[in-house]
């Protein structure tokens, strides 16, 4: 299957990195986000990816046009320094489309944008590019083919934020305070599985989640993947710290390519 990756945001709340790179080029460790979260999926064998690209889209393109495979793997020198010969490689077998998607498009707009790139998949994945995990997608797929009238299945995810829930009664007095992660509540981890249907339920200008998905869900063709598993969103720089600090100390979960074998969590 295609994979589908918002890269166009402005990332306003990164705004120590976003003022020279987009948001999916800041850095977890050697790579860039967006390198992490592709190389998830290409683990996966889902290796033809569309990347829908606005704020500071070249500089994407340039990272990968100059890609250097030695970063990121063993490699033997000789030559007094001028043979490179790779034990492995990472991108050798992908195939990327970069699309220009607009500077301001939100994120039902752009994918209305790469349609045309669609053609001809039963179904398809997207993600929003600042999110790492070790969701097992062959599992969220299985469960979105099992429903064949389901439309869209997104990562249903526990959130790990800190604060409380307070319920209050009109006069102010507090009815109940419970911590978010006891509420049995979740929130969309970013981790998407969609039919091509998606597109007869989206209108011009719309935000995908907002009123589409709300359609869906009326309709009773919206899924949710439940994962209580490890998932990150690097939306602040205090989450930018997290993940590296996580990648400093070899404690990387998201890593699926080294944890263990494309078949496992099927």
């Amino acid at each position: 299957m295609k994979v589908v990756i918002f890269c166009g945001g402005l990332g306003m709340r990164l705004r120590e990195y976003s003022e020279s790179v987009p948001k999916p080029m800041v850095p977890v460790g050697y790579r860039p986000i967006l390198w992490h979260v592709m190389r998830y999926y290409a683990h996966f064998g889902h290796k033809e990816f569309v990347l829908c690209l606005g704020y500071k889209g070249d500089s994407i393109k340039k990272y990968f046009l100059e890609y250097d495979e030695t970063v990121s793997n063993d490699f033997i020198l000789s030559g007094n320094g001028k043979k490179v010969d790779l034990l492995a490689s990472d991108i050798d077998d992908w195939k990327i489309t970069f699309v220009d998607t607009g500077l301001s498009s939100n994120i039902g707009s752009r994918l209305k944008a790469v349609q045309p790139y669609l053609s001809g998949e039963e179904m398809f994945l997207a993600n929003y590019s600042d999110g790492v995990s070790d969701l097992p997608l062959p599992a969220m797929v299985d469960f979105m083919k099992k429903r064949p009238e389901s439309v869209a299945c997104f990562a249903g995810v526990a959130p790990y934020a800190s604060y409380h829930l307070v319920s209050l009664e009109d006069d102010g007095r507090v009815r109940s305070i419970r911590h978010v992660k006891d509420c049995g509540m979740r929130i969309n981890g970013g981790y998407f599985v969609l039919r091509p249907e998606i597109f007869e339920w989206m209108k011009p200008g719309e935000e995908l989640v907002q009123e589409p998905f709300q359609r869906l869900a009326a309709a009773g063709k919206l899924l949710s993947y439940k994962y209580d598993g490890f998932w990150a969103c690097m939306d602040t720089f205090k989450d930018k710290q997290l993940l590296e600090d996580l990648y400093t100390r070899g404690q990387v979960p998201w890593e699926v390519w080294k944890n263990h074998s494309p078949d496992a969590a099927r």
